[in-house]
């Protein structure tokens, strides 16, 4: 004899995993303008800083994603002299302005980097020098470091 039985339906499912890449490590740069009236001989630390912004005044922030050239935050804060210099854009295209001189010795670029460590770093006549975090930061008015079109 058979004797029927209830059993509960089963599904079976199969469910692909998104293939999605990881977003890209990110060094972020802040470039800090020396205001004081000796800014090319260095920087010191009780020299004033004021950060760089935009025509609009929000502030510049320059993105570089991790890469075989971007590799440290050394690496990063070259990358973003050399834009501050017009040779070409961060990562998200973002260019220098027009109307703040160039990044000079004497400036210091802060670098946040994909660990979120950040360091100071001041642009010297060949390279960097790491430095505390700046505390006289000013507002970016002085005419050495801007030239409004």
């Amino acid at each position: 004899m058979t004797t029927a039985v209830n059993r509960p339906l089963t599904v079976t499912a199969r469910i692909d995993a998104v293939d999605s890449a990881p977003a890209p490590a990110v060094y972020t740069a802040t470039v800090y303008m020396n205001t004081h009236r000796d800014n090319f001989d260095g920087y010191e630390p009780h020299h004033p800083l004021a950060a760089a912004t935009r025509r609009d005044d929000s502030a510049l922030r320059l993105v570089f994603h991790s890469s075989d050239r971007i590799r440290s935050h050394e690496d990063a804060a070259d990358a973003a002299f050399e834009v501050g210099n017009d040779q070409g854009t961060d990562d998200n295209g973002q260019t220098w302005p027009g109307n703040i001189r160039s990044v000079s010795v004497g400036d210091v670029i802060k670098i946040t980097g994909p660990d979120a460590r950040t360091v100071h770093l001041s642009v010297d006549s060949y390279g960097f020098t790491p430095v505390p975090e700046p505390t006289t930061l000013v507002a970016l008015t002085d005419p050495r470091v801007t030239h409004r079109d």
